[in-house]
C-alpha cells in the first residue's frame, strides 16, 4: 500500500477517470484545485472523498500550502505547460494529461527541470496500456511483422456544438488546437511508437468543414516517412456522422498484418503472422476489452506504474519524451498544411499559436 500523497489540478471532464485510478491505486488524496467549487464538490460526492481533502481555487496556493508527491495536471491544454513547471519547481512528480503541451519549448523546458530535479513525469497516453495494444507492441518488439513496410491511424469521431460550449478553450489555437491535437493525439502517439518513433518528413493537410465556431481543424489528414524506411498515414476528424465510429490502428510488415479497432483501439481486428505462434480468434478473443466510454481502462494501470517508477527510481513507462513526440508529429502536421509543404523532423520550437491565422472558416487553409 502506497502512502505517495496525491493532488489534482482541473476537476473537468478527464478529472473522474484520474480520481478513480488515484483511488485504486491507493494514493492519499489530499487536495483538489479548480477554479470552480462546484467541479470540486461533484469530486468530493462522487468519490465520497474525505472531509479533509482541501481544496483549491489557486494551484501555486496549493503548492505552498501542502507537501504532494505526484499531482496529475488536467487543465485545459494550454496551460500544461506552466503547471508543470511550477509543480517541478515544488519538487512534485508529475501525471500530465494529453498533450503535455501546446509548444516544444515548453516540453523540452518540462523534460529538462524534470531531469535536472529527479522527477517523475508522465504523459496521459493511457491507450499503450490497452490489452490489445500491449500484443500489438509485444509483436512489434519480438519482431513477428517482419520489415515494418506501413502503418495507419485513423480516427473517425464526433463532436458537435455542444461540446465546445461545454468550454470555452476547446477548438482554439491558444489553448487546445483543432481535432488533431485534442481528439487523435493519443492514436497518433500509437502509430509514432509502433513504427519505430523516428521520423524524417511529414505531409499534411488540415481544414475546418463543419465546425465554423473553433479556430482549430475538424479534419487532418498526414503521410509520414518514417527513419527505418516505413511509412504512416493519418486520417482524424470530428466529423461523422451521427456518432463516433471507430478509432483504429493498422499495421502491416512483411511477414505480419495486424488491425486495432473498437471505439478506442480497445478490441484486436486482424491478427495474421507468418510465424504462427498464436491462433487469430484465440487472440482477438483474450486482448480484446470493452469500455464504457472512449477512455479506456488505461488510466489505473498508469498510475501504477507512475507509483512504481517514484518508489524504486524509474522512468515511467510513458514518458515525457513519449508526450513531446506525440506532440511534435500533430505540430508538424499543421506547419505542413500552414505552409503547405514537406516539413522535415526534428522540430525544435513550434507552437500551436503559430498557425492561429492559418484556418479559414468552413472552406480551407489560407
Amino acid at each position: 500500500m502506497t502512502n505517495l500523497k496525491y493532488a489534482i489540478i482541473g476537476c473537468g471532464r478527464i478529472s473522474p477517470n484520474h480520481i478513480a485510478a488515484a483511488v485504486d491505486n491507493q494514493l492519499d488524496i489530499v487536495a483538489l484545485c479548480d477554479l470552480e467549487e462546484q467541479k470540486m464538490d461533484d469530486i468530493m460526492s462522487n468519490f465520497h472523498l474525505p472531509n479533509s481533502v482541501q481544496k483549491y481555487v489557486d494551484y501555486k496556493e496549493m503548492l505552498a500550502y501542502e507537501k504532494l508527491d505526484l499531482v496529475a495536471i488536467c487543465t485545459e491544454s494550454g496551460k500544461h505547460g506552466q503547471i508543470a513547471l511550477d509543480c517541478l519547481d515544488a519538487g512534485v512528480n508529475l501525471i500530465i494529461e494529453k498533450p503535455i503541451a501546446l509548444s516544444l519549448e515548453e516540453a523540452d523546458q518540462i523534460i529538462e527541470l524534470a531531469r535536472a530535479n529527479n522527477l517523475k513525469v508522465s504523459a496521459c497516453h493511457q491507450n499503450r496500456f490497452n490489452k490489445s495494444v500491449q500484443k500489438m507492441r509485444e509483436a512489434v518488439v519480438d519482431g513477428r511483422f517482419g520489415k515494418l513496410l506501413h502503418g495507419t491511424a485513423h480516427i473517425r469521431w464526433n463532436r458537435g456544438e455542444g461540446y465546445y460550449k461545454q468550454a470555452s478553450w476547446r477548438g482554439t489555437w491558444e489553448q487546445d488546437g483543432g481535432a488533431l491535437m485534442n481528439q487523435c493525439i493519443h492514436n497518433i502517439d500509437l502509430l509514432r511508437w509502433m513504427m519505430g518513433d523516428e521520423i524524417v518528413e511529414v505531409i499534411g493537410m488540415t481544414d475546418n468543414l463543419l465546425h465554423d465556431y473553433i479556430e482549430g481543424e475538424d479534419l487532418g489528414m498526414a503521410l509520414i516517412r518514417f527513419a527505418n524506411g516505413s511509412y504512416g498515414i493519418i486520417e482524424g476528424t470530428t466529423n461523422i456522422y451521427p456518432q463516433n465510429l471507430e478509432e483504429a490502428l493498422y499495421i502491416f510488415g512483411e511477414q505480419g498484418t495486424a488491425k486495432l479497432g473498437g471505439k478506442s483501439v480497445n478490441l484486436i481486428e486482424e491478427w495474421l503472422f507468418a510465424d504462427h505462434l498464436d491462433a487469430s480468434e484465440e487472440v482477438k478473443t483474450a486482448y480484446s476489452e470493452d469500455p464504457p466510454t472512449v477512455y479506456g481502462f488505461g488510466h489505473t494501470p498508469l498510475y501504477t506504474d507512475v507509483v512504481h517508477a517514484i518508489e524504486y527510481d524509474l522512468e515511467p513507462y510513458v514518458t515525457a519524451e513519449d508526450g513531446r513526440r506525440a506532440l511534435e508529429l500533430v505540430l508538424a502536421i499543421y506547419k505542413s498544411s500552414s505552409e503547405k509543404r514537406s516539413v522535415q523532423l526534428p522540430l525544435d520550437s513550434v507552437c500551436t499559436i503559430d498557425f492561429k491565422p492559418t484556418i479559414s472558416r468552413a472552406g480551407g487553409t489560407s
